[in-house]
């Protein structure tokens, strides 16, 4: 395998979750775009206790450096696009309709601890092999599959460009399995299918090279329906 350079990222799909992290089948709990500035994704670690044995004289008989303990993820999302189907998606806060039956805008109320969504990002993967290898390319494929309470940062309209920020935090566990989405190759022939293994229980992360083009944004819900959904 050649060594894949991270050119920039390409973008970013989120999807909705229930209560026990499993992705929501339907029509309107998936949503693309890439308008979006950075993706930060802050490990959040508890360094533990140290524990020293010291003698009356003020000599170190022993010491045993504390384990620290993985949290998660810390996630800060800057993005530009006020869609209310990604804010619904991400926030679990209610959206606003129009007559016609289509999202205009979104409420602020609460943050919604009990649900989640996950979150995909492909960056462009600069390496002059990949369009040997693969017909359309290679991406570096990062999957977060349980983040929780979303919530949006401060915002301040001006005369400069706006920029909105998402934070959330990362869980272990959850139903995410194999995916609902097709996105890496499952044979030599390139041929597009879910994840081969699913993400273990203690996982907040997985990222790999594929070479299986992202979603085409839409800037609009889009349906869940493949992978575990066929199977629920």
């Amino acid at each position: 395998m050649s060594c894949p350079l991270i050119a920039n990222a390409d973008t970013i799909r989120v999807t909705r979750l229930d209560a026990c992290g499993r992705p929501v089948c339907a029509a309107d709990s998936g949503y693309v775009f890439d308008c979006f500035a950075t993706l930060a994704m802050n490990p959040n670690i508890d360094d533990g206790d140290d524990v020293e044995y010291k003698a009356a004289n003020g000599r170190l008989c022993g010491f045993k450096k504390g384990c620290p303990t993985f949290k998660g993820y810390d996630i800060e999302l800057n993005f530009f696009a006020v869609s209310p189907e990604f804010l619904d998606i991400v926030t679990g806060n209610p959206p606003v309709f129009g007559f016609d039956g289509r999202p205009i805008g979104y409420d602020d109320c609460t943050v919604q601890c009990d649900t989640g969504f996950a979150l995909e990002l492909w960056a462009e993967v600069l390496d002059e092999t990949a369009c040997e290898l693969d017909a359309t390319g290679r991406w570096i494929y990062f999957l977060l599959p349980w983040v929780t309470n979303g919530v949006l940062g401060d915002l301040e309209i001006g005369s400069e460009a706006a920029t909105l920020t998402l934070n959330g935090s990362t869980r272990n566990g959850g139903g995410w399995g194999i995916g609902p989405y097709n996105v890496m190759p499952i044979n030599a022939g390139n041929t597009a299918g879910p994840l081969l293994t699913p993400l273990g229980q203690t996982c907040h992360r997985r990222t790999f090279v594929t070479s299986i083009a992202p979603p085409t944004v839409t800037c609009d819900y889009q349906p869940v329906t493949d992978g575990v959904c066929l199977a629920s």
